[in-house]
């Protein structure tokens, strides 16, 4: 299959890629850049030939001639909503939108969208693709508009699949430490103390990078009646948490790690979520990867890396920093633009 992989140079990127070359796919990445100063450590597998490109200048000729487009290139995480609304809106909502329908305009039949279970906000009980969603933040929001408007696309030559993936985790070569699990084994090891700024009350769903690669990979090879237009929560229940259960999961694989938590949150996002649907769309799929495990192989890598506080809290692993200082330093506009001024 010939299939091009946006945000390809990304944390979650740079695990799918190669797992898909190393399986036959003819695979070309598209990447604008933004991270690419956050390489953390050398893994095994090519890396595919990558259109240095903003998603927002893709034409229908860059997607020419290829089967499926795998979409991960969006702004993440909900601190960059927070600063920069209207361009977070300009390439997760209007930016995806426009990339698909390029992808329609070329002849590309299969269209992956990385949407997220932040999409359900804060709900009660649990939750599955049929349960009302209520996004909290603009990330979220962005999520939302995507699967309904790129939904309105589909047709007998056009299929869509959107992907709700639960919370990443885990080692990758273009590692992010804004996220739950890694961001809490980085300070484990950098500082040997989990210091929680609340109780940890909330529950939080979570799958490891490459489960969510296997997930993309098992719905390329779904036949296209059974994923047409499907929306998957992508994880698995035994990975879903609360928060304390994460930080105590990590604690334990960081031997030497204290751990103390705080007073509840004014962040009151909980969602617990069923996983019932993609084991049933996608017979044989399931997370390979559990909390523990996880945690074991962040621990593996940064002995391995020497990862030292620098490195941890530097702006190369961490979303809102890097923009923060692409802005600042004027290499990108206001909308976020390369501005070729250096």
């Amino acid at each position: 299959m010939r299939v091009l992989v946006t945000g390809s140079e990304g944390y979650l990127g740079s695990l799918l890629a190669p797992t898909l070359i190393a399986r036959g796919d003819q695979v070309t990445g598209l990447d604008t850049g933004f991270y690419r100063s956050g390489w953390l450590c050398h893994t095994a597998g090519e890396q595919p030939r990558t259109l240095v490109k903003d998603v927002r200048h893709v034409t229908p000729e860059d997607l020419a001639g290829h089967d499926a487009v795998v979409h991960l290139a969006e702004l993440s995480n909900d601190p960059i909503g927070d600063l920069i609304g209207e361009v977070t809106a300009d390439i997760n909502h209007h930016g995806t939108v426009r990339l698909a329908r390029a992808a329609k305009a070329a002849g590309v039949e299969r269209f992956v969208h990385m949407s997220s279970c932040s999409v359900y906000g804060v709900a009660q009980g649990v939750v599955d693709e049929e349960s009302p969603i209520d996004p909290q933040t603009a990330y979220a929001r962005c999520k939302a508009l995507v699967e309904r408007d790129v939904s309105a696309l589909a047709d007998d030559s056009f299929s869509p699949t959107f992907l709700r993936n639960a919370t990443a985790f885990g080692a990758s070569p273009r590692m992010r430490f804004d996220i739950v699990l890694n961001n809490l084994a980085g300070l484990a090891w950098t500082t040997h103390r989990i210091a929680m700024t609340s109780d940890g009350t909330p529950w939080r769903p979570l799958v490891h990078g490459l489960d969510i690669a296997k997930a993309v990979r098992a719905v390329l090879d779904a036949p296209r009646e059974a994923v047409h237009g499907q929306v998957l929560n992508v994880g698995s229940e035994r990975n879903t948490r609360t928060v304390r259960q994460i930080a105590e999961a990590v604690a334990d694989k960081f031997p030497g790690c204290e751990l103390a938590f705080g007073p509840p949150s004014a962040d009151n996002r909980s969602y617990r979520v069923s996983f019932e649907k993609i084991r049933a769309v996608l017979p044989g799929y399931d997370a390979d990867w559990d909390v523990a495990a996880g945690a074991a192989q962040l621990h593996r890598v940064f002995a391995a890396v020497d990862l030292d506080h620098e490195v941890f809290t530097g702006r190369g692993h961490t979303r809102l920093k890097q923009i923060e200082h692409l802005i600042k330093t004027g290499q990108v506009d206001e909308r976020l633009f390369w501005t070729g001024a250096l």
